[in-house]
């Protein structure tokens, strides 16, 4: 059933790009919405902006996921609580999120009016722009918040299966923290880490809410791109919006299909 909605929605949007909109009587398909893309400045801008978030946040969240898991298998005494608070925020929904960095990061938000009362700056206006700024701090800092979670998660599943033996047997031989963490927990852990990234680029690259409640007009992630050229009054801008969203599509399977190979070629 699955499959089938997606296969569905996935023809439908692919029909849609091409042109056919029989309600328009448009009935010849065309690459007419592609090549038009290609030409439009905003399409490649937001293409980078999404690039770059979905890079960086993933990147970051991977970072901070390893460390976060190294640190709680190291915990002896309250391990139980701290992993229950470290996944606390994996139910909360993207939306609640961007809405909470919204409130504390914004030039008018909790950490603004705390660095006034501080005196460290004159208004709240005078805080760096974290929100609705060209480099999309905001938007990459919300998903690296959620990301972060669900990496390490799944990292500290895979660290805490492997127990200790390989470690200790590399200490026996001489190694040193860092050399052990190089050479012997990273690529064991590197199929669990890799598998959880892939999924978080994926979803950070497709994702509407975070860009669009933090990120500036121009440009804007290829999402909400999408989402605009959909709602406009022109219904002839719906197959570009379609187009878009096959261009989503066609990036994030890419990685997974990557992913795929790089796990084979490891199994090997």
């Amino acid at each position: 059933m699955v499959v089938f909605l997606f296969l569905g929605g996935w023809g439908l949007g692919l029909a849609g790009s091409l042109g056919y909109q029989p309600w328009l009587d448009q009935t010849q398909l065309s690459l007419a919405a592609y090549t038009n893309l290609l030409g439009r400045s905003d399409f490649l801008a937001s293409l980078g902006l999404t690039l770059w978030i979905a890079s960086v946040s993933t990147a970051l969240s991977s970072v901070l996921a390893l460390a976060g898991a190294l640190f709680l298998r190291r915990l002896v005494w309250g391990r139980r609580w701290a992993t229950f608070a470290f996944q606390l925020n994996l139910p909360i929904p993207h939306s609640v999120g961007a809405i909470a960095m919204l409130l504390l990061l914004g030039q008018s938000g909790f950490l603004a009016r705390l660095g006034r009362l501080a005196g460290l700056i004159e208004t709240p206006a005078d805080f760096p722009a974290l929100i609705f700024d060209p480099l999309a701090l905001g938007v990459i800092l919300e998903y690296s918040w959620k990301a972060t979670t669900f990496i390490g998660v799944n990292v500290l599943a895979a660290l805490l299966a492997l127990g200790e033996d390989y470690e200790a047997t590399a200490r026996t031989l001489g190694a040193g923290a860092w050399q052990r963490l190089r050479r012997v927990v990273l690529p064991l852990v590197s199929p669990s880490l890799a598998a959880a990234a892939v999924l978080s680029f994926a979803f950070a690259f497709g994702a509407f809410e975070a860009p669009f409640l933090l990120g500036q007009r121009y440009p804007s992630a290829l999402p909400v791109l999408a989402y605009r050229s959909y709602v406009d009054v022109d219904l002839n801008a719906r197959p570009e919006a379609m187009a878009i969203s096959m261009v989503i599509t066609a990036v994030t399977t890419l990685a997974v299909l990557l992913y795929m190979r790089f796990a084979r070629r490891r199994a090997v």
